[in-house]
């Protein structure tokens, strides 16, 4: 791959220099990543899990392997040596090296490639930098996620904006959802408001599914509405062009699929909207006024770069040494035999699985006639609990629950019991009237780790069906 010679990775035994000239050693060889053949349970010494514990929740935050952590730590060393040293000179063309490998990773100009801490400030940065006016609207879809959506209800107590959702339930066709979109956004037009931005994902969170990210794209353009991608599951489990997608806005988190330390993104910003995102979150020194009454002086040296690429440089004091090792992680990937590999092996899986976790509890895979729902690393089952039978339940018990809360506590119960009893986690949630299951497919786990899930799944369904979560409920007051 052509951008293996534009870093240094924890293999290396040369040495990265800062802008003064400094020396910043890396990794000696003796840390280099034996490369691998197999993927599945024989990597998980490669990762740093308690040997008692199976992480069956890879989608929520990620991990790394023991040789990304040594290069973290290596990285914390530097900083700790000298830090004003390192923090002015030396990280920031580490930084600019670290932007080079997702640019090409993403195919994508340097110049609009930044990094931050994790999508859902990049959302925050976006939506509050659009200096929203009267008529303006933020567009979003039933399946965002859950914080996103609480950006926007944010934005619309405090602006002029009117937030208006696209609503749906799965499993639907990629076509009927972006029909709808489209309706919503020609309805809006003709009623004389502006939708402005439309919030979409690569893959939604809760149920993990593909959306058809490339159509919505093309959508927004044709409709002249700005187009903001939550790819917080798209870098790392989706071959994204971004040149090609054409996306106004788009962040993605590292620490979930790129196997990078927390907390590291990417965020993307074609030159054309640059000008729009006129501060960061926190605004810091490389901000800069339109209209100063004095100039301000930025504490930093100076340098060429762009105004938008400056600004994310420093944004505060804070460990930025997850940014560094995206090199690290980008090397280890390489060494399981790189994207397009470990892309197949976890997609496969993740729908193998699907399958045999529905068989074991006798239920069905959230997926739609054509099957491009299931088109990544993350799969939905429903499990065998009916909302009814579990109402009967509890009333028989003389006990009183609201019927959102008693879909959380039931899921609440047995997340505890996941956690506690079989010392594992995995996402559960309540879609479309029915709980179900999101299961993680990565390189570290196989259908064994998925047979074992499904069968724990059924035994606890069954303990919600003889009513054992009623020890949660408060009893009905007389």
């Amino acid at each position: 791959m052509a951008f293996w010679g534009k870093f240094l990775p924890f293999g290396s035994s040369k040495k990265e220099k800062g802008s003064n000239g400094q020396i910043a050693t890396l990794a000696d060889k003796t840390n280099a990543v034996t490369p691998k053949t197999k993927f599945g349970k024989e990597l998980r010494k490669e990762f740093l899990f308690d040997e008692k514990y199976l992480n069956l929740n890879h989608g929520s935050f990620g991990t790394y392997p023991k040789a990304v952590r040594t290069a973290l730590r290596r990285y914390q060393d530097q900083a700790e040596s000298h830090p004003d040293n390192f923090i002015r000179y030396e990280y920031p063309p580490m930084l600019d090296d670290r932007r080079q490998i997702l640019a090409d990773l993403l195919h994508a100009p340097v110049e609009t490639i930044v990094l931050l801490l994790n999508a859902t400030t990049g959302i925050n940065i976006v939506l509050r930098d659009l200096n929203f006016k009267d008529g303006d609207v933020i567009v979003y879809f039933d399946t965002i996620y859950g914080a996103c959506e609480k950006v926007i209800m944010y934005m619309a107590e405090t602006t002029p904006v009117e937030a208006v959702k696209v609503e749906y339930v799965y499993p639907l066709s990629d076509s009927e959802l972006v029909d709808r979109f489209r309706a919503v956004i020609t309805k809006l037009q003709e009623e004389g408001k502006n939708p402005r931005v439309a919030v979409f994902d690569t893959v939604a969170s809760m149920p993990g599914v593909k959306m058809p990210y490339e159509e919505l794209g093309k959508a927004c353009r044709g409709l002249n509405v700005l187009s903001f991608v939550d790819g917080a599951h798209g870098v790392g489990q989706r071959d994204l062009n971004l040149t090609e997608l054409d996306f106004d806005f788009f962040v993605s988190n590292c620490h979930k699929w790129l196997y990078t330390p927390r907390a590291c993104a990417v965020f993307y910003v074609p030159e054309r909207n640059q000008s729009l995102i006129r501060s960061t979150l926190p605004t810091s020194h490389g901000f800069m006024p339109k209209s100063p009454k004095k100039k301000i002086l930025n504490p930093f040296p100076e340098n060429n770069k762009s105004y938008f690429v400056n600004m994310f440089e420093f944004t505060g004091t804070c460990d930025n040494s997850a940014f560094l090792c995206i090199a690290d992680a980008m090397k280890w990937r390489e060494s399981l035999g790189g994207e397009a590999a470990i892309r197949e092996y976890c997609i496969d899986l993740a729908q193998k699985a699907g399958k045999r976790v529905a068989e074991i509890l006798g239920t069905q895979v959230i997926e739609n006639a054509e099957g491009t729902l299931g088109q990544c690393s993350m799969t939905n089952v429903d499990l065998p609990i009916k909302f009814e039978e579990v109402q009967k339940i509890v009333e028989e018990a003389g006990k009183v629950i609201d019927n959102v809360d008693l879909q959380y506590k039931v899921r609440d119960w047995m997340t505890m019991r996941l956690v506690k009893q079989h010392n594992t986690f995995l996402a559960l949630g309540f879609y479309n009237g029915v709980w179900f299951v999101r299961l993680s497919a990565t390189v570290y786990l196989d259908m064994d780790d998925f047979e074992w899930a499904g069968k724990v799944l059924l035994e606890e369904c069954e303990r919600v069906q003889k009513g054992e979560f009623l020890e949660w409920i408060e009893p009905q007051e007389k």
